[in-house]
């Protein structure tokens, strides 16, 4: 599976990235908490590398809690900061200022010893499309300071919100690599709506994402859909054929409307609805993210 996209405005937020860098403290990357590995850009570890940095896995209230504590303790051996949280609380914002300030306290003491009163931290909020970045500001700022949308790669240029009274952040559009070739990865993005639905078919992404659901959590799927009295071991086809007759997802002569169910399957999915699920663990990592 080999997936290409590019557009200019990846190449001019990279260029823009660099640019503002050098007015921030620190550096705020938002991962999918779902997904941590599939939803890191590569590209942003080289611009930003020798700033402090805190890793955000966002949208925990739809991942598997115990699978995102496995991902905290993963990042803490590295020596980086990562939080658990959901963009959409506002509560946030002081645990994350109050991170900021410990990972920036020698920086912060030396300007007082400087005579600098200012105590404003500048965060810049990194991450790829449709990870909640935006989302995450309107909500610290209690107001529609970003745009938003639920297409990826919405917010345009860069946007300074004051969030706190201490606390400035930046926001910055979403920004995607050049090329992906790894399928599970892909798969993965597909799944939680960060690549757009333009680019897969819908009917064999549902039948993927059942597939995945039996692998991990098929019990959660059963129960969503009444299907207790199925073995563990059908095929993902059957249970994709079954959860359509159950919801109605039919044309005439009882042939099964695949792209209806597949749409139930996946909407139902990203909002939470069937469950809670992770699909990336640490174990799964080849290499060390940073």
């Amino acid at each position: 599976m080999n997936i290409n996209w590019y557009p200019g405005h990846m190449k001019k937020t990279k260029e823009l990235l660099r640019e503002q860098l050098k007015l921030v403290d620190v550096v705020w990357e938002l991962l999918d908490a779902r997904i941590p590995r599939s939803s890191k850009n590569p590209d942003i570890d080289p611009i930003v590398h020798g700033k402090p940095k805190i890793i955000i896995l966002n949208k925990k209230d739809l991942a598997d809690p115990r699978v995102t504590e496995d991902w905290i303790r993963y990042f803490e051996e590295q020596g980086i900061t990562a939080i658990p949280m959901n963009s959409m609380d506002s509560s946030s914002a002081t645990q994350l200022l109050n991170e900021s300030k410990n990972l920036l306290s020698d920086k912060l003491e030396a300007r007082r010893a400087k005579g600098i009163r200012r105590e404003v931290i500048r965060a810049m909020i990194v991450g790829i499309p449709n990870v909640g970045k935006s989302s995450m500001i309107n909500k610290y700022a209690k107001k529609k300071s970003a745009k938003t949308g639920n297409k990826p790669g919405v917010t345009k240029g860069k946007q300074w919100v004051r969030i706190q009274k201490d606390l400035e952040m930046l926001d910055t559009p979403g920004i995607l690599w050049p090329r992906l070739d790894d399928e599970k990865a892909a798969l993965n993005l597909a799944f939680v709506g960060t690549i757009k639905d333009e680019i897969m078919d819908r009917e064999t992404l549902g039948l993927r994402l059942v597939e995945r659901l039996l692998e991990n959590y098929p019990k959660d799927l059963f129960a969503r859909y009444g299907l207790e009295d199925m073995k563990e071991e059908t095929s993902p086809l059957e249970v994709m054929d079954t959860i359509a007759k159950k919801r109605g997802c039919m044309f005439k002569g009882n042939e099964v409307d695949y792209l209806r169910v597949a749409n139930v399957l996946l909407d139902e999915f990203r909002n939470g609805m069937i469950g809670k699920f992770s699909l990336e663990t640490p174990k799964d990592s080849k290499a060390p993210l940073k």
